[in-house]
């Protein structure tokens, strides 16, 4: 017995360990990995993945709100993403009377779709290598040897010459996005529609879509039904379209097939997705120096804030409601930078980027070839030198501009400007615009109180991160005025500031004067904030333009030593359509620790605490799981999926990735990384790096048995 599941667990981790490292580039799944996907297992060819000339699957995986992706499941534009990425608009709609956080949202007819104000989902319409034209572009610049080839607003103004050239229509809701890859050794074109009318259509209650909260995020096993559904929108003719009532559900050219037979311990899968950002080509400096200055200061100033926020969102439930969002997207990246420098200590991944580059620079001195050397100690003498100024920038960012919200007031040195040179038309236009900014400010979910103890504890922590000749400038206003008190500074900003309520202001805008202005603590603190961040950048303005010039040639350096030892590259990810692939598999994060690929709805009732909010278990669900009332949605052997993890390279951007299995079906809904995992965004371990992904039967089930949304099933594509 023993030799068999010795036998058994070594065949687990084989399996598990069959995962290719790599955010690939759609444009070269053909060229590089074609053949080793269908030695994986791959069922399909990859023209069904992505091809330029014919719709593919490619045309079903879409940018939700930005920040997540999402997939079309129904011709009718029916779009699943997790819960966590429509959490914001699941909150944006909900009241203490319709607490939908709480009790879950169906919409049971297209009447009672809700619109998400701002929400914006974006379709791939081609994906074009264009490095050619903008190297032409650059050589033509007025500055050829500076830095316009990382611009943004330089890149734009490329693609919109292109875009002509090319006869290339665009509009508002026809875009263009020029990037660079390869730390700027190539650029690609995407050519993308957004649509603008959104509508929220389903989401479970958080018990479910959360389940296990902050205690299990990132973390493995999970037991969480993170999933949301919404629907796209357009004019009557099928174009893209502001909200309008009279507006239509989108006629996709392309939805997914949803494959209900289920998963096992080795099938291939494969994600596609917007991964946000990675840094594989980093070297071993600016690992160090993300895990002193970066992830510090979340861990550092995120557990404080948190702290707080959660004591005030206990008691009541309006505030509850209020910081639901906010709390959720500190704390998730608050988890992973402790996680990550954890993991990047466990894994002595310093050593191993030291190997890496020392593989470089002697190939480099093997060729004669000076100049990656010349790039490696050019980057590691400007991580030494610029670390006080990353360091600092990181606490103003975290504590100061994340952190106090009344950082965000409207800006008023436009007002100050034409109240000054008594310019009365400017000062009408700036008082409208200081209006409008205004209502976003003063909004329902802003709380001053909770805003007023927030502030105070991240101030005075920024004070003890910060030594007393750094600080920003108000800081001397605080030792002058206030005799160094930062809870008095703070309590007279809430008390005496023009944007202490949405009333002081309206009545100072009726006659606005320079004086009132200059003299406002609120506004004093958010210019010195805002001046404060952007001298740390002016400080490493040399550094960071020098560090652009030398990270591109080392990164084509690594690309070249790549291609000599004949593996595939990838550039790093920034938020642009990507595939990744792996197989399905269980993992031994410790010695005599082995997780299984897959939970099942035991796992909840056993971690169910009625005492602690984010274990509660609906009542409604422990009655479908006591009398097993699982639908078609089981597993052959009758009990309820959940979750499964594989083996595909994730980062944050790809939650709400569709998994896809060997042909090409939806399988599931990718929604984290686990702990072990986190320090994939510098390097991957394919034996302990998981994807956790929702499994798509859960999803079948949640809707159908538990909400009764049977119309939505209907509308969707099934094979068992």
């Amino acid at each position: 017995m023993k030799k068999t599941i010795l036998l058994s667990l070594l065949s687990t981790f084989t399996l598990a360990g069959q995962a290719d490292e790599g955010m690939w580039m759609l444009t070269d799944l053909k060229q590089q990995n074609a053949a080793v996907m269908q030695n994986l297992g791959l069922d399909i060819s990859v023209d069904q993945i992505y091809c330029p000339d014919n719709i593919s699957l490619k045309d079903a995986v879409v940018h939700f709100g930005g920040g997540c992706t999402g997939e079309v499941i129904s011709a009718e534009g029916l779009v699943l993403t997790n819960h966590h990425c429509g959490y914001r608009y699941i909150q944006q709609h909900s009241s203490v009377e319709h607490d939908y956080l709480t009790d879950g949202f169906w919409a049971m007819t297209r009447e009672q779709e809700l619109p998400c104000e701002g929400l914006t989902i974006t379709f791939i319409d081609r994906i074009l290598d264009v490095t050619a034209y903008v190297e032409e572009q650059l050589k033509k610049d007025a500055d050829p040897e500076g830095t316009n080839y990382l611009s943004p607003s330089y890149l734009g103004k490329v693609a919109e010459r292109f875009a002509k050239k090319e006869k290339i229509k665009t509009d508002k809701f026809n875009v263009l996005e020029l990037k660079p890859f390869y730390g700027a050794n190539k650029y690609y074109l995407f050519v993308k529609t957004v649509y603008r009318d959104i509508r929220m259509v389903g989401a479970p209650p958080s018990s479910i879509g959360k389940f296990g909260a902050d205690t299990d995020n990132w973390m493995w096993p999970r037991h969480c039904g993170d999933f949301s559904i919404f629907r796209i929108y357009a004019s009557k003719d099928g174009k893209p379209a502001e909200y309008n009532a009279e507006n239509i559900p989108l006629k996709v050219k392309k939805h997914l097939t949803i494959n209900m037979k289920g998963i096992k311990e080795g099938d291939f899968t494969f994600v596609m997705g917007f991964p946000g950002n990675n840094w594989r080509y980093m070297i071993s400096d600016e690992v160090e120096e993300r895990m002193k200055t970066t992830n510090f200061m979340r861990d550092t100033v995120r557990g404080v804030r948190l702290r707080a926020l959660n004591e005030e969102m206990q008691k009541d439930d309006r505030t509850r409601i209020q910081y639901a969002a906010k709390y959720a997207s500190s704390a998730n990246y608050w988890k992973n930078a402790i996680g990550m420098n954890e993991g990047l200590i466990k894994l002595k991944v310093l050593d191993k980027k030291k190997e890496q580059q020392e593989a470089l620079l002697a190939y480099g001195r093997e060729t004669g070839n000076e100049k990656w050397n010349e790039a490696y100690e050019t980057i590691k003498n400007i991580v030494a030198k610029r670390f006080p100024y990353v360091y600092h920038q990181q606490a103003i960012y975290e504590a100061l501009m994340l952190g106090t919200e009344f950082y965000q007031i409207p800006e008023t040195e436009g007002l100050m400007k034409a109240l000054r040179a008594n310019d009365k038309k400017e000062v009408e236009k700036e008082v409208k615009a200081i209006r409008e900014k205004a209502e976003k400010f003063f909004n329902k979910d802003y709380n001053m109180a909770v805003d007023r103890k927030v502030s105070k504890l991240l101030i005075s922590l920024y004070a003890r991160l910060i030594p007393t000749d750094q600080r920003i400038s108000i800081f001397q206003t605080i030792g002058n005025r206030f005799n160094g008190n930062i809870n008095d500074f703070v309590d007279a900003c809430f008390d005496t500031s023009i944007f202490r309520n949405a009333d002081t202001l309206d009545e100072f805008l009726k006659n606005p004067d320079a004086a009132t202005l200059e003299n406002d603590l609120m506004v004093q603190y958010a210019q010195s904030v805002k001046k404060g961040y952007e001298k740390t950048s002016q400080m490493m303005k040399e550094e960071t333009n020098a560090y652009n010039i030398a990270h591109k040639t080392w990164v084509a350096g690594m690309l070249e030593l790549k291609k000599k030892n004949g593996q595939p590259i990838y550039p790093d990810a920034n938020s642009t359509l990507r595939l990744t692939y792996g197989k399905i598999g269980s993992y031994e994060p410790a010695d005599g620790e082995v997780y299984l690929y897959y939970t099942t709805l035991k796992g909840v009732m056993e971690k169910e605490d009625p005492d602690n909010p984010e274990f509660v278990v609906p009542e409604k669900l422990k009655k479908l799981y006591e009398t097993k009332d699982f639908g078609p949605y089981a597993m052959p052997d009758g009990r309820m999926p959940i979750c499964f993890a594989t083996a595909t390279d994730n980062t944050g951007g790809n939650s709400g990735s569709p998994v896809f299995n060997a042909k090409g079906e939806l399988i599931g809904t990718g929604f984290d990384r686990n702990y072990e995992g986190l320090t994939g965004d510098i390097a991957y371990n394919p034996q302990l790096q998981r994807a956790a992904c929702v499994d798509i039967r859960y999803t079948l089930f949640i809707i159908d048995k538990y909400a009764g949304a049977s119309h939505l099933i209907k509308e969707m594509t099934i094979v068992k």
